[in-house]
């Protein structure tokens, strides 16, 4: 999952972020309504957690261009504003939730999941495939019934090779989806944590790599 975060204040922010790292969840930072449509016009995005008084363009503006562009990604409001009124505007805008501040981080984590789960694909709330059951609320991972430990990285490009369904998922959409906008294009990464989660899954070896193209699980498992 990949999580914008629109927010002025930079200590919250980064710790939202810090925070949603230790939760498999890559995210970016916007500090203001320009910079969050901008961002949105070059990345694709799960969820984003909107403020609604930030500076630059008004949050309820960026609310209406997601909305208005079909951008597919999930509004989350987090605001001080807790009055039923505002918080009813909040969902005439077409946000998806809203959260007032201050939060606990788990909920935040708890919703955010829930909303990713809603495109129309339907995804359940656990993903299986290839023998593998991915619980992304439990953050946990079980191969032919066996738990099997997960890095956060690992966990995290697994359930985009997990949320395709056996689909070829290229290697830039793995960079795009499961690190931050801070990630080197170049990087290795991508390689050096599908060769180890291979590992981590065991034998046969789930996730085939298509040679130009990118990887996908294997349900028989006979492919590296």
């Amino acid at each position: 999952m990949r999580v914008l975060i629109v927010e002025d204040e930079p200590y919250l922010a980064e710790a939202v972020q810090a925070g949603l790292r230790l939760e498999a969840i890559a995210s970016d930072i916007a500090g203001d309504g320009d910079a969050a449509l901008e961002r949105l016009g070059v990345n694709e995005y799960d969820v984003v957690v909107l403020d609604r008084d930030i500076p630059g363009t008004h949050g309820d503006d960026v609310c209406r261009d997601i909305v208005g562009r079909r951008l597919g990604c999930r509004v989350l409001m987090l605001t001080a504003a807790s009055r039923l009124r505002e918080k009813v505007a909040g969902f005439e805008l077409g946000a998806d939730d809203y959260l007032t501040k201050p939060f606990d981080l788990e909920e935040l984590v708890v919703r955010l999941r829930s909303l990713a789960r809603r495109p129309s694909r339907g995804a359940p709330p656990a993903l299986e495939y290839a023998g593998i059951r991915l619980d992304p609320f439990r953050r946990e991972v079980h191969r032919s019934g066996a738990y099997v430990h997960l890095t956060r990285k690992q966990f995290a490009v697994l359930e985009v090779l997990m949320t395709a369904g056996g689909g070829v998922v290229s290697a830039e959409t793995l960079l795009e989806r499961a690190w931050d906008e801070n990630a080197d294009p170049f990087t290795n990464a991508v390689r050096i944590t599908i060769s180890t989660l291979r590992k981590r899954l065991g034998e046969p070896s789930a996730i085939r790599t298509v040679p130009g193209v990118g990887y996908r699980l294997e349900e028989t498992g006979r492919y590296r």
